[in-house]
């Protein structure tokens, strides 16, 4: 009979939930809100739903993400780093980097060839060397966000983009714009300016191939060519980038679940229980 185990990552604009059994028994994705703990809930309800599982099912729970204490259910958190590392490794043994590009932040992790990270490095002090960069100059340009990656990759004289500060930036494109400069010029500088940051990060960290690309990041294709064209190597992309972190969640629950049973160890879990979260004001 399977045994399930589930994974919830509260990121800084998305949460993600995984039920894993035999592979992915079923994954959620929806927008990060105030009410952490509420959406917590929900995901893992409609992921149970998709599973066709009662909570009952789920042997060990784990939470990670920078909201990882807002789920009240969870057994253990673990820091998504560590997550992340196992998700990739879970995905592809062979990865030794993963860059993270998030609404928020981005990240370079070098992880051994257990699926341990070895060292890691992180840019979330400001937009400009996450995915929010590309969202604001997009806001400015107004061109939907999902269009920007195609439109950059019809550039034959990428811009240069200088200023290392979104709002300086903002003032480039927009008198870019008035000069006359093409829409997708623009764009791809923009594209090539935070690859160039992010690059720089992850070259910090001796970056070591084959690398990874996980995130929001990874559904703009223009961001992608860049970032390949900085880091001088092919991209491995999961099949679905968004939920690497709740994977490696719940193949973490996995683990401390296997290694209690070998070890004879006892096995603490919080009540199965989704209660709603009543919230005062």
């Amino acid at each position: 009979m399977a045994e399930y185990f589930a994974g919830i990552d509260i990121g800084s604009t998305m949460t993600k939930a995984v039920i894993l059994g035999e592979g992915i028994a079923a994954s959620v994705i929806g927008p990060t809100g105030a009410e952490q703990r509420r959406l917590a809930n929900k995901v893992m309800e409609e992921a149970l739903a998709r599973a066709g599982l009662a909570f009952e099912a789920i042997a060990y729970v784990v939470a990670t993400g920078y909201g990882r204490i807002n789920v009240p259910f969870a057994d253990r958190q673990i820091t998504e780093i560590t997550c992340h590392a196992r998700g990739i490794h879970f995905l592809f043994p062979e990865a030794r980097t993963v860059i993270d590009v998030g609404g928020q932040d981005s990240k370079a992790i070098r992880i051994d060839s257990q699926g341990r990270p070895h060292h890691f490095i992180m840019n979330d002090k400001c937009a400009a060397g996450s995915g929010r960069f590309i969202e604001i100059i997009a806001d400015t340009m107004n061109i939907s966000l999902d269009a920007v990656g195609d439109l950059s990759l019809q550039s034959t004289s990428p811009a240069t983009i200088s200023s290392v500060c979104t709002i300086w930036a903002q003032q480039e494109v927009a008198s870019g714009l008035a000069e006359g400069i093409p829409v997708p010029d623009l764009l791809a500088g923009v594209h090539r300016s935070l690859a160039d940051r992010i690059s720089r990060m992850a070259h910090r960290l001796r970056l070591e191939k084959p690398v990874v690309l996980t995130g929001g990041g990874c559904k703009n294709r223009g961001l992608i060519a860049a970032l390949e064209e900085y880091l001088d190597c092919k991209l491995l992309i999961p099949e679905n980038p968004l939920i690497t972190g709740a994977l490696g969640a719940a193949l973490m629950g996995r683990d401390i679940v296997e290694k209690a049973r070998q070890n004879s160890l006892p096995l603490e879990t919080r009540p199965r229980v989704l209660e709603a979260i009543h919230l005062l004001g």
